[in-house]
């Protein structure tokens, strides 16, 4: 029954935090966001206080998405972060890692392929 109340605890908890996205004061979303750490923390419940102090560390960079109007997409970083990795695999295998910085610059840049008698895909 006691693990069954911890975790009725947590998803209350977690259901509760969805609140903060709502908002549209950087004021209002930081307040918010204090309280509902203050309240996490006396939970005694560990894997959400420490969800609660790692919100805290990054409050601020948080609260930049407020303060840019929730304009502010990661979308296009996490599309290059993917391109990136996508390369890095298909440079499996490369000896230098010259050859792999090359083949970055290929991916992301853009940059036409040089003429090969035969490809290695």
């Amino acid at each position: 029954m006691k693990i069954n109340l911890t975790s009725v605890k947590a998803y209350l908890l977690k259901e509760d935090f969805q609140q903060f996205w709502t908002y549209k004061s950087a004021t209002w979303a930081n307040k918010f966001l204090e309280d509902w750490a203050t309240r996490t923390m006396r939970s005694k419940i560990e894997p959400m206080k420490k969800v609660a102090t790692m919100l805290r560390k990054h409050k601020e960079l948080i609260l930049n998405w407020f303060r840019a109007g929730g304009e502010l997409s990661s979308g296009p970083v996490e599309g290059l972060n993917n391109k990136a990795k996508l390369a890095m695999r298909k440079a499996y295998g490369f000896k230098t890692m010259e050859c792999l910085q090359i083949a970055l610059y290929h991916q992301l840049g853009g940059l036409n392929e040089p003429p090969l008698t035969h490809r290695f895909c």
